[in-house]
């Protein structure tokens, strides 16, 4: 339910060159769906190896719940598309959406977004009660507290939407153990500290349409420097996480640390660039590939444990 997304350039697409996929697909937030999945699996698969359970044996709860999930971030996300119909016509990376261009009607997408929240909380519900109260707070954090909330009034927008972004992986993990555990929460702490610095690095590429939205993100009230200074603060306190997972092992420890150890760097580095949106774009791809290696190690150390 993060509302992360690849930085895009500033042109987009002519309307005549999309199709109803792309357009689908652009709806929903693909690129967000896929990257919170890879959590949601995460929590899923640690579930079931720290409790010695197989997935082969209970492959009704993993289906369940990856359907349940995907479907209320895409939801979810298409939700977000209806609510900021009137603000993402100032914003030159988003007029390509299909809620700006036109393509779909904003009844068509209230309808989509509210039937495949309902029904993917119908499968998570069936995975166990636990993963569907959180897929609903996961919904509600994202939809009412971010997007129709702290989005347009709080230049702590940013925050409170990474609560949303940090419970996917909650949701896989309760399918399987309903009552959480420490692994799970460290997931959490995981999500919800990795997702200011990499959204503050896609809100400086972007300052000039957040001004002209009157969206108070960060960069746009508080200028680049300070937000230098917090994502250099969120970077470090990610450095104890890795310790509460040590039934991983040594190895991911030490993995979890270098990948840490880079992301310092790169964020010291930054208050000593000439081309600050350069720095940025490169904070930004660092926070994707972070991400992404971290929770697939996750997956891979726990086969041997």
């Amino acid at each position: 339910m993060s509302n992360g997304r690849a930085m895009s350039a500033d042109t987009h697409e002519a309307p005549e060159a999309t199709t109803f996929l792309k357009d689908f697909l652009a709806l929903i937030k693909i690129g967000i769906v896929n990257s919170n999945l890879i959590t949601v699996f995460t929590g899923l698969w640690l579930a079931f190896q720290f409790s010695d359970r197989h997935f082969l044996n209970e492959l009704d709860i993993l289906v369940y719940t990856i359907v349940g999930s995907a479907l209320i971030i895409a939801g979810s996300a298409a939700m977000n598309n209806y609510i900021d119909t009137d603000i993402d016509p100032l914003m030159e990376s988003k007029k390509a959406r299909p809620t700006v261009t036109g393509r779909f009607k904003p009844s068509a997408v209230l309808a989509l977004a509210v039937s495949f929240i309902v029904i993917g909380e119908l499968f998570l519900f069936s995975a166990s009660v636990s993963a569907g109260v959180l897929g609903i707070a996961g919904v509600l954090a994202y939809v009412v507290l971010y997007s129709m909330w702290s989005k347009r009034r709080h230049v702590s927008n940013t925050i409170v939407g990474s609560i949303s972004g940090a419970i996917p992986p909650l949701i896989g993990w309760a399918a399987v153990e309903p009552a959480l555990g420490t692994g799970a929460w460290a997931l959490f702490l995981i999500m919800f500290i990795w997702q200011p610095p990499h959204f503050y690095a896609l809100a400086m590429k972007r300052t000039e349409e957040y001004r002209a939205a009157n969206i108070p993100m960060l960069p746009v009230v508080k200028g680049f420097h300070r937000t230098k200074k917090s994502m250099l603060a969120w970077v470090v306190m990610l450095f104890p996480l890795p310790f509460l997972l040590m039934e991983l092992g040594t190895g991911f420890i030490i993995l979890a640390t270098l990948l840490n150890i880079g992301w310092l760097v790169l964020a010291i580095r930054g208050f000593k660039v000439a081309d600050d949106l350069k720095w940025a774009k490169t904070m930004f791809i660092y926070s994707l590939n972070y991400m992404t290696i971290l929770f697939v190690s996750m997956i891979i150390f726990a086969v041997f444990i």
